[in-house]
């Protein structure tokens, strides 16, 4: 590994291009081209730049606000640093980061649904970086379903049940690191949104949720430059994968590098109220069918048919519907 302090033969250091393209002013600072980003996400990955540096560079971007072509890069580059074994195969790549605070996260039960028609779901994402929020490692345990710290344990599970989720911090303790450094910085940095994006098992379908509507069309072009098969994106509930039943959803989509939009209606005249606590064993007694929840079990059943239909591209929104709604019909209950 390079020290991280090493000057060039001018004095100047080898990453400072990279703070002076995105911070030279409104006329002189522009975005980076691929290039240069998957070079400098390269060099922050090897631990080749200083703390300064990184703040800097974090917060540049995030005041600019990312490129489809920066977002592209930085996964590309981080893509090269893991290392998944090349036989290990999912159907569908469920990144969760964002954690949720309004509502139970519903989505954790519509990737068991799909886990259970069959596809292999690999799920992955962080906890921790922002505070008095849910998240999806925390209710996986409690709920019993595979957390994995190495790609043996993901093999495993994914063979077993169909599911299997990894810790950003075991596919990359640096980005874990960075995307922990919320706290100091004050903001989220482009971390949380490019991690989305690096589909560890280079799964054909891969769905993205985003909290700031802006993103969903910044994802849905980094999703062709990535030459995914299929990528979604959503505005979803809490900025994680989950459809808000109460609300039209608007899905973009890059399907062989081709983009399309496509809207599905509210499913309720009327808003529900939030539920008064975040209970995990109240997600377990309406899997179990011991309690009812009519917003929850929408959400569930409409989750999982977008997670269907962008599997399967030639399912109409209708027939996603029905096909979601007779999983959870027909759900294990003793899964959980």
């Amino acid at each position: 590994m390079t020290d991280k302090h090493i000057l060039q033969k001018d004095g100047e250091h080898p990453f400072a291009k990279y703070v002076r393209v995105l911070g030279k002013g409104k006329k002189g600072s522009r975005s980076l081209t691929e290039e240069e980003s998957i070079d400098a996400m390269t060099m922050i990955l090897n631990n080749e730049v200083v703390d300064l540096q990184l703040g800097a560079f974090l917060m540049l971007l995030r005041k600019k606000e990312e490129t489809s072509v920066e977002l592209s890069g930085f996964a590309k580059a981080v893509k090269s640093f893991i290392a998944a074994p090349e036989d290990l195969k999912a159907d569908l790549d469920w990144p969760s980061y964002a954690g949720k605070r309004r509502h139970l996260p519903w989505y954790i039960l519509a990737a068991q649904l799909v886990a259970q028609s069959g596809h292999r779901v690999f799920m992955h994402g962080a906890s921790g970086h922002t505070a008095n929020r849910l998240y999806t490692i925390d209710v996986l345990r409690e709920l019993g379903l595979p957390v994995c710290e190495d790609w043996a344990s993901v093999s495993s599970a994914l063979e077993n049940q169909n599911f299997a989720y990894m810790p950003l911090s075991s596919l990359s303790e640096r980005m874990a690191e960075i995307i922990n450094m919320r706290n100091t910085l004050g903001l989220r940095s482009p971390v949380h949104s490019f991690a989305r994006l690096i589909n560890p098992l280079n799964a054909p379908s891969v769905l993205v949720g985003t909290f700031h509507p802006v993103y969903s069309g910044l994802h849905q072009g980094a999703g062709q430059l990535l030459d995914y098969h299929s990528l979604s994106v959503i505005k979803g509930e809490g900025g994680e994968i989950e459809r808000n039943p109460d609300n039209a959803m608007m899905v973009r989509s890059t399907i062989e590098g081709e983009l399309t939009e496509e809207e599905w209606p509210a499913l309720f005249d009327r808003r529900h109220v939030k539920a008064p606590e975040m209970s995990v064993d109240h997600l377990r007694k309406v899997w179990h069918g011991d309690a009812d929840d009519e917003y929850g079990i929408a959400a569930v059943i409409s989750t999982a048919a977008l997670a269907l239909k962008a599997l399967d591209e030639e399912l109409s929104q209708e027939q996603a519907m029905v096909k979601a709604k007779r999983l959870w019909k027909e759900r294990n209950k003793l899964l959980i």
